[in-house]
């Protein structure tokens, strides 16, 4: 992780990135600027060179923003999008756990049928509206 830091310090695209993935996630809680900077207890000119690319938070201040903005370190300074959104039920998190102590084909078998709900859902989603138009038009 400190090679990280450096590396965005030192790199004005990374910086940039990092402050516009920033910017991102607190537009996606609807927060303003200051909104977000009372709760880092910074002025939010601060925060601001921060969207900005201009300046990185230094580490405490990277894992107060991580707490707030329910991301991962790695995502908030890397962008890691796979783990963007962690998971929260306890439940699931214990399940997958378990899962993964089963054989490969097991494993597989229930990847799919994981994969098959997901599909279901969204082609729910997506027909869903088409039904709606024609019994509204």
């Amino acid at each position: 992780m400190i090679t990280e830091l450096l590396t965005i310090i030192q790199d004005e695209d990374i910086r940039k990135a990092f402050g516009a993935r920033l910017k991102a996630l607190r537009k996606q809680k609807d927060w303003t600027q200051k909104e977000l900077a009372n709760q880092l207890d910074i002025r939010f000119s601060q925060l601001n060179k921060y969207e900005c690319g201009m300046h990185v938070p230094p580490i405490e201040r990277l894992i107060q923003l991580s707490d707030i903005l329910d991301v991962t370190l790695d995502y908030l300074v890397m962008g890691d999008r796979f783990e963007q959104q962690p998971l929260h039920n306890a439940r699931l998190i214990g399940r997958l756990k378990e899962l993964e102590k089963f054989d490969n084909d097991d494993q597989e078998t229930i990847i799919k049928m994981i994969d098959a709900m997901i599909v279901k859902r969204r082609v729910e989603g997506a027909v869903t509206p088409f039904d709606q138009q024609h019994t509204n038009g």
